[in-house]
């Protein structure tokens, strides 16, 4: 490991980590209940909760690392799987003793498997079969972001199906859940996520070193700074224009903005590093362009479904989930959409759209109800970095070929919008 993965491990060990723990009223009846316990390690928070199958979230646990890949300007994977292997036995014990639930008394036990950081996934798969043969008891292995997608049926009565969009630092999906595990992929980021740019172009802005960002993520740095800004002074094309598709794509639009500052950094003489004068209106921006793009694709994704009668549309609904959905910018403009095509909108609370172990138990709980892939036997189980979620129809989208109406026609959120000019 090298000396910035030991330093930073250090730094963990004197506190910095942070702990959050919850837990809903109880019941003495919960030997009458089918209690799952999840856990969650596809990334860089250790994720342990006890769920019934009422929808109780009976107790909680979350060990976060933010603090520790904030200062590494990035996730070290051998530092995220050391902090999971330091901490997991902790949160799990938490978690339990939170529910005042043995490990006996559980009907099944879920766990992280796919998609994610494969030295993560390792610590919470091996932690997890651990548990699994001592105790004899069904194994449920979970897709993440299907427990994502599943969420809201645990926080709003929400029935089969439904339009979900995935927006996180690691993914940016579309997809219709017909069901438990029954998902038609429309689209995806055919490079990085949305969050994960924003994160860069917080990295390259310095954002660290703002007054106002010191201690914030890049995500949410941006968000901040935008609020300020001036989202007109900067023009950023936006991906996929002559793509009539459900994909999404950001590395493009990243470079675009990165050119836009190494301008600016030449007409204000300063070096990278160093803070620009106008870096509200570049937050802003960026913000913006990154909005549209998620709101355009999205808008197409709600016509196909539609149109092919895949939702109805008496009582459509578009579920927004994972850790962008938080930036209430993104978030009003997904809204506004919804409001203009008559699609109920939904969220999970903020805490349940970032990693946690809330949605592993509770898609453990949606799996043990379904019959759907609890198993006895976990001989061969194994964890999965890249996995895809459901049927790709991708391709059936294109072929459809939807003309997306100029959105200033819908989103009237955009003051003197000059957006959606170039139908696709």
């Amino acid at each position: 490991m090298n000396s910035i993965a030991k330093n930073l491990l250090k730094s963990v060990k004197r506190g910095q980590a942070v702990w959050l723990r919850g837990s809903s009223a109880q019941s003495g009846k919960q030997h009458l209940r089918k209690l799952v316990l999840g856990i969650e390690t596809s990334c860089d928070d250790t994720g342990a909760a006890v769920v019934d199958d009422a929808g109780n979230v009976l107790g909680e646990a979350l060990h976060c690392q933010k603090e520790v890949h904030l200062q590494a300007g990035g996730i070290i994977p051998v530092v995220a799987q050391q902090l999971h292997r330091e901490n997991i036995e902790q949160v799990v014990k938490e978690a339990l003793g939170v529910s005042g639930v043995s490990v006996r008394e559980l009907a099944a036990i879920a766990t992280t498997v796919k998609p994610g950081l494969a030295l993560s996934l390792e610590v919470g798969l091996q932690y997890s079969l651990t548990l699994v043969n001592k105790y004899q008891k069904p194994f449920i292995p979970i897709h993440h972001m299907e427990a994502h997608a599943l969420t809201i049926r645990l926080t709003h009565h929400l029935e089969f199906p439904f339009l979900v969009l995935l927006l996180s630092g690691g993914h940016c999906i579309l997809a219709v859940a017909q069901g438990v595990s029954d998902f038609l992929l429309l689209g995806q980021s055919i490079d990085i996520a949305p969050g994960d740019m924003l994160d860069k172009v917080a990295r390259r802005l310095s954002l660290r070193k703002h007054p106002e960002c010191h201690s914030m993520a890049g995500g949410k740095a941006i968000e901040h700074l935008a609020q300020t800004g001036n989202r007109q002074q900067h023009t950023f094309r936006l991906p996929l224009q002559q793509y009539r598709n459900c994909d999404f794509s950001f590395s493009g639009l990243q470079n675009l903005v990165n050119n836009a500052i190494i301008q600016k950094e030449k007409e204000e003489g300063i070096q990278e590093g160093e803070i620009l004068s106008c870096v509200k209106d570049i937050a802003a921006a960026v913000q913006h362009a990154v909005a549209v793009h998620i709101i355009q694709r999205t808008y197409r994704a709600m016509l196909f479904c539609i149109k092919n009668s895949i939702l109805s549309s008496r009582n459509a609904t578009l579920v927004v989930s994972g850790g962008v959905a938080s930036n209430q910018y993104i978030r009003k403009g997904l809204q506004t959409l919804a409001d203009a095509n008559d699609f109920a909108f939904l969220c999970p609370p903020p805490r349940l759209c970032t990693d946690n172990g809330v949605m592993i138990a509770w898609n453990g709980i949606e799996r043990l109800r379904a019959g759907l892939g609890v198993l006895h036997s976990t001989d061969g189980i194994r964890y999965e970095p890249k996995a895809p979620l459901g049927i790709d129809i991708s391709k059936r989208v294109e072929e459809d070929s939807i003309k997306v109406p100029k959105l200033r026609k819908k989103i009237q959120w955009f003051p003197q919008n000059h957006i959606g000019e170039n139908t696709n």
